[in-house]
């Protein structure tokens, strides 16, 4: 039997690192990253045959749980039917239009139209072509401590893996390019409305986390959403609406359907939940607006592997059975963990704040919670570490970063719950005990 700290030496001798993702090296955390071999409902299993009860999800894919026999079979079916074909087929528009028929609030439709692609990253980077295609403008407007995936436009200030990181932005990318995107405060409509008093003429986008869950949970003051969208429309500008992490989770129409304020986006990307665990995303929009794709339109974007077969099948399966049952157990579980989570904090003394966006959640260590990027980085981030290593070490697995979400699915029952509300007291102590570097 091989061990995990094993597979890390020999992983490290073939990709950077020794991992094809930065925050799976378990860096911030100070601890040997675990590789999985199998995962089943809420749990993962490792390479030495420890179980673990799983507050990650893959990120988030995982909604219904691992390997939920009904994705599994769907996916086995579209696979004995061929990998892939390099051509359209019936699955694409099938899931196109479930997307479509569950964005929707108050009568409104925003999604009338839906390019499907392999990753949130590509999904981001072409709404920002065909928002730049559509208005004839180079400016995009993003917010400090969102991540929006890794192209170069969209690293400046992100968060997630770059906050986990400590990095400023990122090498390689040209300072041209950065330069066509300005960073602003979260949560802050003043300066929003001084950088399109400034170049509003210029701007083509503003793009923001539906209810940012990269720099931890920060939810969006109340009409926020909204009044972007105001203040983009007043200039001619568009509201990308980023629902990678928050579409079909936090709800049936994902944040668009719960914000507490209607408002109206021109272009939401999705990921994640979408593809129901396989590599797929999406964007959506209105038929004047998306159909400026080509091949209809002029702004090109293409993709070998857009719509493969097995994701779609994954990703039309997990839609399919998130119904609102579905749902009131994510949220309940998740209800359960997160107050377990500030009553074991709150006994060991430990300052803190449970910051919750729907049934995403994530614990912040500060006095009160951060509503921007600079509050989330102030907090005593040094207190995560230890606490982490002691749910690990209890056999559960959670995001191996501050800067991240907590993942509940529908599979997390009683005693998948039960054991992660065991394991919180003594997590609490080490994080009480904890000292800055």
């Amino acid at each position: 039997m091989t061990t995990n700290a094993q597979e890390f030496a020999r992983a490290r001798g073939a990709m950077p690192g020794g991992v094809n993702s930065p925050v799976r090296a378990f860096g911030s955390v100070h601890e040997t990253p675990r590789f999985f071999v199998a995962a089943s409902g809420p749990y993962v299993t490792d390479v030495e045959g420890r179980e673990y009860v799983d507050l990650v999800g893959s990120w988030g894919p995982a909604i219904l749980g691992h390997a939920h026999p009904a994705v599994v079979q769907a996916v086995q079916d579209a696979a004995a039917h061929g990998l892939g074909f390099g051509a359209s087929t019936p699955g694409e528009t099938e899931l196109a239009e479930l997307i479509a028929s569950r964005v929707t609030r108050d009568g409104a439709h925003p999604v009338e139209r839906v390019r499907l692609v392999s990753t949130g990253t590509e999904a981001t980077m072409t709404a920002i072509r065909l928002a730049r295609g559509a208005t004839g403008r180079d400016l995009i407007v993003k917010f400090a401590g969102h991540y929006h995936g890794h192209s170069d436009g969209l690293l400046a200030e992100a968060g997630s893996g770059v906050a986990t990181l400590a990095m400023p932005g990122s090498a390689g990318v040209p300072a041209p390019i950065a330069a066509q995107t300005l960073v602003i405060r979260y949560n802050d409509l003043d300066a929003v409305r001084e950088v399109f008093e400034a170049r509003g003429g210029d701007i083509a986008a503003v793009i923001v986390e539906a209810a940012p869950a990269n720099m931890g949970i920060v939810p969006p003051a109340h009409g926020f959403n909204a009044a972007l969208a105001d203040i983009a429309h007043e200039h001619g500008a568009l509201l990308i609406l980023d629902e990678v992490l928050t579409g079909f989770r936090v709800g049936p129409a994902g944040w668009y359907g719960i914000d507490p304020v209607p408002f109206s986006p021109d272009l939401i990307t999705f990921g994640k939940v979408v593809g129901g665990g396989l590599p797929l995303a999406a964007l959506g929009g209105s038929a004047a607006l998306m159909e400026l794709l080509a091949p209809l339109g002029p702004v090109y974007q293409a993709g070998t592997l857009s719509g493969n077969p097995l994701a779609v099948a994954a990703g039309r399966t997990t839609l399919d059975h998130l119904d609102a049952d579905a749902y009131a157990r994510i949220d309940a579980a998740s209800s359960t963990i997160a107050e377990a989570a500030a009553s074991a904090l709150s006994d060991a003394g430990v300052t803190h704040v449970v910051q919750r966006a729907g049934n995403l959640f994530s614990i912040q260590f500060s006095a009160e919670p951060p509503v921007d990027y600079d509050t989330v980085k102030a907090q005593e981030a040094f207190r995560y570490p230890p606490f982490f290593r002691a749910m690990l070490a209890q056999g559960v697995s959670l995001p191996p970063s501050v800067f991240e979400a907590w993942f509940v699915s529908a599979a997390h029952d009683d005693t998948a719950v039960g054991r992660i509300v065991d394991t919180l007291p003594a997590a609490a102590r080490a994080a009480a005990e904890a000292v800055p570097d």
